[in-house]
């Protein structure tokens, strides 16, 4: 049984991964730990989730290197595999939005202090308890889900990836490509589309969102690279926080404000509610746009969206 396993994301934040994998071995040693009590291995996407499995049943504490799709298939597993309550999850945030490590205060300190200082403090950090949920039963939400003009923008961002229109592979040039797709994609509204919210006294509230821009279920206090348009949003309460957002003003003020102390919370308050949600259903059209911790799951959920408890693991954090 290993005390770590790291599983490094090749290809995140522009190949920043097989580097990472040089320079474990000294980190490792130079903290005293023995060759025989932890491991690294590069994923490969054929065989993540197979991946994953073995270095969940074969460690105490798995390090996932990569952005925020790496740490979700890696907690995607852990729900199916019921091995939540045996094994803590740490992160090395190499991806775009890395909306989860931002909140867990380990982007920040491997962006300001380095690789070495994030292991070190990493390998010695206390967990501390974090929800997950499923998404139509089969898929896992960590960060947040959302219907609308921000799903529209991942789409197409997607698609010009794969289609190699992105200049670059850097986390800089994924989110200039981001603002190149929002002033293409700035008219989307909501099509045909119903919320329906059990909240947190077990009410269901029941909503039409046809033309807004877009509704947003949250489980932490980061969206889209580290806005925050939630009120009171906590990763361990067991409830979600949904907003719907009606016109583009509101948007901004999320996207710009939302983390603003003080002046985001009036402006929240105000502008921008939250609902505290245990069960999220949403109804739309085929062809709606919908994405799940940055992933575009558009064409691939149906019309009828349900969100429900998973169960909480426990994440490593740097928080003070």
């Amino acid at each position: 049984m290993y005390k770590f396993v790291f599983l490094i994301n090749p290809i995140s934040g522009g190949g920043q991964g097989k580097e990472i994998q040089k320079y474990v071995p000294e980190i490792m040693e130079s903290m005293g730990f023995k060759p025989e009590e932890w491991k690294s291995e590069l994923t490969e996407s054929s065989k993540l989730r197979v991946q994953i499995r073995e270095a969940l049943e074969n460690t105490e504490t798995l390090i996932a290197v990569g952005g925020d799709g790496t740490v979700s298939t890696v907690l995607s597993v852990m729900l199916e595999s019921h091995l939540a309550e045996k094994v803590k999850v740490g992160l090395i945030p190499l991806g775009t939005g890395n909306d989860l490590a931002r909140v867990l205060n380990l982007y920040g300190t491997f962006v300001n202090k380095g690789l070495l200082f994030l292991v070190r403090r990493l390998v010695m950090a206390k967990s501390r308890p974090f929800d997950i949920w499923r998404v139509n039963g089969d898929r896992v939400l960590a960060n947040y889900f959302s219907s609308g003009i921000d799903a529209r923008i991942a789409h197409d961002f997607n698609k010009d990836r794969a289609e190699g229109k992105v200049p670059g592979h850097s986390a800089w040039a994924n989110k200039r490509h981001y603002v190149k797709r929002f002033f293409a994609d700035r008219a989307h509204c909501l099509g045909q589309t119903s919320l329906q919210i059990c909240d947190a006294k077990n009410h269901w509230i029941k909503l039409d969102v046809t033309g807004q821009r877009t509704v947003i279920v949250g489980n932490i206090p980061s969206f889209a690279s580290g806005a925050n348009p939630f009120q009171n949003a906590r990763m361990d309460d067991g409830l979600l926080e949904v907003v719907c957002v009606p016109n583009l003003f509101s948007l901004f003020g999320a996207i710009a404000l939302g983390s603003v102390p003080l002046i985001g919370t009036l402006y929240k308050r105000n502008f921008l509610k939250s609902i505290h949600a245990k069960e999220v259903r949403l109804i739309s059209s085929p062809e709606e746009f919908h994405q799940l911790d940055g992933d575009d799951l558009s064409g691939e959920v149906g019309t009828e969206i349900k969100i429900e408890w998973g169960c909480q693991v426990q994440m490593l954090t740097l928080e003070e």
